[in-house]
């Protein structure tokens, strides 16, 4: 029978398990609950987003918080009262399908970058269709009194495509006729659909591979390594 690990070697092996998230040598159970305590703030806030809780929507950000996506940059802020304007509880909605994120701690700040889907439905040319949208949420976090809480986040969009509600000649016709070439192809869709509803595209979106996207994640870990 094989003698039990010393206690030291055994709490050892916990920290190693953590180590590619940033927080090597701390214990596990600050580590782990860290990571719970960001993964349900970074859920939390696509559940507020899509059901229009816009009360707890706006404790997921500190007030200062900024964002930056498609269709609007600015204080976190605004952006919830925008979002208010435009929800429309008894249509069809956006929906945000949000993945599990990749956490990196640094005392009380965090970066989590985390792999996202959005999807919607709109109505093109007598049409219904689909979208989806394919990309990820870079946050900057803090830990604050009240908890974790995201100060900055920007998407970062890879790609999307369009299909119909129900397959028909008029979308195959209706795809080819229409100019889409106006959006830059890794939001093509979904920019689309946002010019088509009176929205205006922000000019600094941040596109997957882009040089813009190397500036930002560049900032986000000289941020991050100032700790605290």
């Amino acid at each position: 029978m094989k003698k039990p690990l010393p206690q030291t070697e055994r709490n050892a092996r916990r920290e190693s398990l953590f180590a590619p998230h940033g927080f090597e040598g701390r214990g596990m159970a600050d580590g782990f609950g860290d990571i719970v305590a960001i993964t349900q703030l970074i859920q939390a806030w696509g559940h507020c987003r899509d059901q229009g809780r816009w009360g707890d929507l706006a404790r997921t950000f500190t007030p200062d918080g900024t964002i930056n996506v498609t269709w609007f940059t600015g204080a976190f802020s605004d952006f919830v009262g925008a979002s208010r304007k435009v929800h429309q509880p008894r249509s069809p909605r956006i929906k945000h399908l949000i993945g599990l994120p990749s956490v990196n701690l640094q005392g009380d700040r965090a970066l989590a970058e985390t792999n996202i889907q959005i999807l919607g439905r709109f109505r093109l040319d007598n049409t219904d269709v689909d979208y989806t949208s394919y990309a990820r949420f870079l946050d900057r976090l803090v830990r604050t009194a009240d908890g974790w809480k995201i100060s900055a986040r920007t998407a970062i969009y890879e790609k999307d495509r369009l299909d119909p509600a129900v397959p028909s000649e008029d979308f195959v016709r209706t795809m080819s006729e229409t100019d889409f070439s106006g959006v830059p192809e890794p939001y093509r869709y979904l920019g689309y659909r946002l010019l088509i509803s009176g929205r205006q595209l922000h000019p600094d979106i941040i596109c997957d591979g882009s040089p813009e996207m190397g500036r930002l994640l560049s900032n986000a870990r000289q941020w991050l390594a100032v700790g605290g």
